[in-house]
């Protein structure tokens, strides 16, 4: 009997599938990385240069990079509006959409929030009560504070109004508004007495006022509660403004705020990273 022969066909040999170069796409995604942070690079130098608007060579020269490739950013970043061109000067500056972002970022910014942890490293430091301050209109009042762990301590009242010229952190709001605000306050009514310690006398106000700004802090003795001693700071945010006041408080028989310079130099260091925090640029 002939041989049977086996007639299924013979399978064709597989064709490989192309092969993925996951070097390649690193170093693609690598690429796309270092263009972000160049653009990003880029936007932040608006926000630390002095001038509101800058040319192409002044950003290029400022971070190192060509001026294609900072053509080719701001490009990018004005069709996404966060950067304007003057079509006479060909001078960039900051667009509505890195305003808007600004303004967002502010607008969630507590500052009770941010100054706890300075609050509480201040009270550590001195051993007394640290506070921070809001203004209210023509009145100022506590919304929060740290206070010490020893029996003698000062404590005060959160929320309640007090007027702008009684205490050091009332002074050091008036100290530092501008000087159609401050005379607007000192002419709108009388000044009132808290304690027999408190500054009444319009003249001997502002000759205070005038110190406070000079030095960049405001003391008082007895002048908002009879008995305490207190020192304290401004804070600002990104247009200069006084935001809140940081303080430290506490009994006058023990606390001396202007003979002991590491106080001053620690109330400052709060108020100036808090104010940093807010945008602000000595």
């Amino acid at each position: 009997m002939p041989s049977r022969t086996a007639s299924a066909a013979t399978p064709l040999p597989a064709t490989p599938a192309p092969a993925t170069s996951a070097p390649a796409e690193e170093e693609g995604q690598s690429r796309s990385i270092a263009a972000v942070e160049r653009a990003m690079d880029v936007l932040l130098y608006f926000g630390r240069a002095e001038q509101p608007d800058l040319g192409v060579t002044e950003i290029a020269t400022a971070l190192g990079l060509t001026k294609a490739a900072v053509h080719r950013i701001l490009t990018a970043l004005r069709s996404r509006e966060l950067i304007t061109v003057d079509p006479a000067t060909r001078r960039y500056a900051l667009g509505h959409a890195a305003v808007a972002l600004g303004r967002a970022y502010l607008a969630r910014t507590d500052v009770r929030a941010m100054a706890a942890p300075e609050l509480k490293l201040l009270s550590e430091r001195t051993h007394e009560t640290a506070t921070l301050s809001l203004r209210r209109g023509d009145t100022r009042l506590y919304v929060d504070q740290v206070v010490p762990d020893q029996e003698l301590r000062l404590e005060v009242s959160l929320g309640i109004p007090f007027p702008l010229n009684a205490g050091a952190s009332s002074k050091a709001f008036l100290a530092f508004l501008p000087d159609f605000e401050l005379e607007a306050y000192i002419t709108r009514h009388p000044l009132a007495a808290v304690t027999d310690k408190t500054i009444t006398d319009p003249a001997k106000l502002r000759k205070d006022l005038a110190a406070v700004r000079k030095r960049g802090y405001s003391t008082s003795l007895g002048e908002r509660q009879t008995g305490a001693a207190s020192i304290a700071a401004p804070i600002f945010d990104h247009d200069g403004r006084v935001v809140a006041v940081i303080s430290v408080a506490g009994p006058a028989l023990r606390f001396k705020p202007e003979g002991d310079a590491g106080v001053v130099a620690d109330l400052q260091g709060c108020a100036a990273r808090i104010s940093a925090q807010l945008g602000y640029q000595p």
